[in-house]
């Protein structure tokens, strides 16, 4: 089946997560009670602004001691749900091993487009590596990773011409996209698109999957190996696009057991496999 051949019923299954995972409630109430242990327990930096739009704003989480690496997380939420207060959980196995974390907020579908959220979360990396370091933050070494929505994000970065944005080379050393979407073609027959108002053009100009990536750090290419068979699609069609990016080597890491939304829940176990395969990319 093409991406042309999609019909509205197909896509509404392969991608209306909270359809497909009925217990999706009981996740958001997890993500929220750790996320309020991790920022009572560490004290993040709150709401610094990166821009001037509404929700341009991050948390950012800074270790003990010097950090030796950066973590920047976009969240989830299909561009137009949810908030960084969700997902601080994701800072503490970083904290530990000395890296600074930063959880970006952005502008929501539809009072923004989604290219307007891909240009928020440009001006959040710039602000990292120029203001990052008087709030904690370390200057090198930074990875970029989202979920979901804030997977693609974190891919449209390798999608980005960082010299025509002011910067001499892509400000990141590595990144994650787990459960990302990398080519929206669907996403004009869902349901969704009420709010991301997207036309075959621009879902085309927004599709990380239409570049080639424009750096060859690590990216590392997860998904939850129970989600739908859509979301296991858009983590290979990107671990084929980009050869030069690919971590894992041998094909996406489709982590055993998970969902969608249990999946992320991976960053607040220390000793999760993802959390070790982040680590490696600092």
């Amino acid at each position: 089946m093409t991406t042309m051949e999609y019909t509205p019923e197909f896509v509404e299954r392969g991608y209306n997560n909270r359809a497909a995972v009925p217990d999706h409630p009981q996740w958001f109430a997890k993500y929220a009670a750790w996320s309020q242990a991790a920022r009572d327990r560490y004290q993040p930096a709150r709401d610094l602004r990166y821009g001037e739009n509404p929700l341009e704003t991050l948390d950012l989480f800074a270790p003990a001691a010097k950090p030796r690496g950066t973590f920047v997380f976009i969240h989830g939420g299909y561009w137009r749900a949810l908030d960084k207060d969700d997902f601080s959980f994701v800072a503490p196995p970083f904290l530990e091993q000395g890296i600074a974390v930063a959880t970006l907020n952005y502008d929501l579908c539809p009072e923004v487009s989604i290219g307007t959220i891909v240009d928020e979360c440009r001006r959040a990396l710039a602000w990292v590596v120029r203001d990052g370091p008087q709030h904690g933050a370390s200057i090198g070494n930074v990875v970029v990773g989202g979920h979901s929505a804030g997977g693609h994000l974190a891919a449209m970065m390798f999608a980005t011409d960082w010299p025509a944005h002011g910067m001499a080379q892509s400000p990141f050393a590595g990144g994650v996209t787990l459960s990302g979407v990398h080519d929206l073609a669907p996403m004009v027959k869902f349901s969704f698109n009420a709010d991301f108002k997207l036309d075959a053009a621009e879902a085309k100009r927004l599709s990380p999957v239409t570049y080639g990536s424009r750096t060859q750090v690590p990216l590392l290419m997860a998904c939850g190996a129970n989600e739908t068979s859509e979301f296991l699609r858009q983590s290979q069609l990107l671990w084929d696009a980009w050869p030069g990016n690919r971590r894992p080597k041998d094909g996406p890491m489709y982590v055993p057991g998970t969902d969608h939304f249990s999946v992320v829940a991976e960053y607040a176990d220390p000793k999760s496999d993802l959390v070790k395969a982040t680590l490696a990319l600092f």
